[in-house]
């Protein structure tokens, strides 16, 4: 049996809090927010000590959570699902609000205490788990936190369980993987998204399934500015070395390759990447296909924003600015918002309308600090405005 040392209250708290991707001062902020200025203050450390089940809520504080977490007290304080609750505070996979039913909770939480009961349903509920800690409003750190547990949990069922279950696990731990990179990348976490991208292509040649390699390498090529052009001209090289690779992949592998020789200045090798994309053949849409739980197939960055940054980087803003202003702006998630209008600022200020770069920069910064992005600061990072035009005509007189 799963025992804690909590409070069982204490315990759901957590859980419920993990689930939502929220830190504790992220639940602090929204407590305070919900209280206003009628209601209780919020004393220095409560949720920490709420957890830990140092001390409970009293009642104005207890209903502000409630409030805040969108359920009953009796629900919160009481509840009937005590084992779900239990398992997710021990192994701290998120427990979402309203993902599952009850009933496939529990289920899920037998085959983590005992693995040998872990079957295609347990797979499918951490393939749908992986994707909702995905959320498009959260965080890169919060998502890569989160799915760090949910990874861990997968491979409790590495040894015990039934070889079909077995023989899943490389491919759902590649795609998991994969994501891990991904929000390490843009969470500014270099040396977490050249880990987790090893892990992803070890665990691909596990599964045996060649797209699902190619896929990790072309993951592995999007980390550019975390792993370097040389590599990423490797990743990108062995992506599409395979017989009877997608077109999908044979694009985006030379776009990531151009991308790499723009930042080198190979001016020549980066256009003849660009030109092959061209001429790869467009490929009639599967209606059979189905997308992947987590969102793998998803390219960090559009094609038509890799050529922007070519560019960018070989000192051609002018073409850059054009083909960005042609992209609708993305809505979400914020992360990739806030680094397209860096790349945008980067161009307008290479092109010298100081103004213009000036404005994006500031949205983007906005954006950034909300959303977490680390890339996007980067990327602002690289921008320089030129001086006023006053100043300019000082110099010249």
């Amino acid at each position: 049996m799963i025992a804690i040392d909590v409070p069982l209250w204490a315990a759901r708290l957590r859980a419920l809090r993990r689930g939502r991707l929220w830190s504790r001062r992220d639940l602090e902020e929204r407590l305070i927010e919900a209280a206003g200025e009628n209601e209780p203050g919020l004393p220095s450390d409560a949720v920490r000590a709420w957890e830990a089940g140092e001390r409970r809520p009293d009642a104005g504080h207890a209903e502000l959570l409630c409030r805040v977490l969108g359920m009953d007290e009796a629900d919160l304080f009481v509840g009937a699902s005590s084992g779900t609750t239990l398992w997710h505070h021990v192994t701290g996979i998120p427990l979402v609000p309203g993902l599952f039913p009850e009933e496939e909770e529990e289920r899920v939480g037998r085959a983590i205490e005992r693995p040998a009961r872990a079957d295609t349903g347990t797979i499918r509920y951490f393939e749908r788990l992986s994707g909702a800690c995905a959320a498009p409003d959260s965080r890169p750190a919060d998502v890569a936190a989160a799915l760090g547990p949910v990874l861990a949990g997968v491979e409790t069922f590495r040894r015990d369980a039934a070889p079909l279950v077995r023989r899943a696990l490389p491919a759902l731990a590649t795609r998991d993987a994969e994501l891990i990179s991904r929000m390490e990348h843009e969470a500014g976490d270099v040396s977490g998204a050249r880990a987790w991208s090893d892990r992803a292509i070890r665990e691909s040649r596990e599964s045996e399934d060649p797209l699902a390699e190619m896929f990790a390498l072309l993951q592995r090529a999007g980390l550019v500015d975390a792993a370097g052009p040389g590599e990423v001209v490797a990743a990108a090289v062995a992506a599409r070395a395979r017989t009877g690779v997608p077109a999908e992949v044979e694009r985006l592998s030379r776009r990531y390759e151009a991308r790499a020789h723009a930042l080198r200045g190979e001016v020549e090798l980066c256009h003849r990447c660009l030109e092959e994309c061209l001429e790869e053949p467009e490929e009639p849409e599967d209606p059979d296909r189905t997308g992947e739980p987590t969102g793998r197939e998803a390219p960090v960055e559009t094609p038509a924003e890799l050529c922007a940054g070519c560019l960018v980087d070989l000192g051609r803003p002018g073409g850059a600015i054009a083909i960005l202003e042609g992209e609708p702006a993305p809505a979400a998630p914020g992360y990739l918002a806030a680094y397209v209008l860096a790349r945008t600022a980067h161009a307008y200020a290479e092109a010298h309308e100081r103004d213009r770069a000036a404005d994006l920069a500031r949205r983007s910064l906005t954006l950034a600090r909300r959303a977490g992005a680390a890339r996007a600061l980067r990327e602002l990072g690289r921008v320089h405005l030129p001086p006023p035009a006053e100043a300019r005509r000082r110099v010249l007189v």
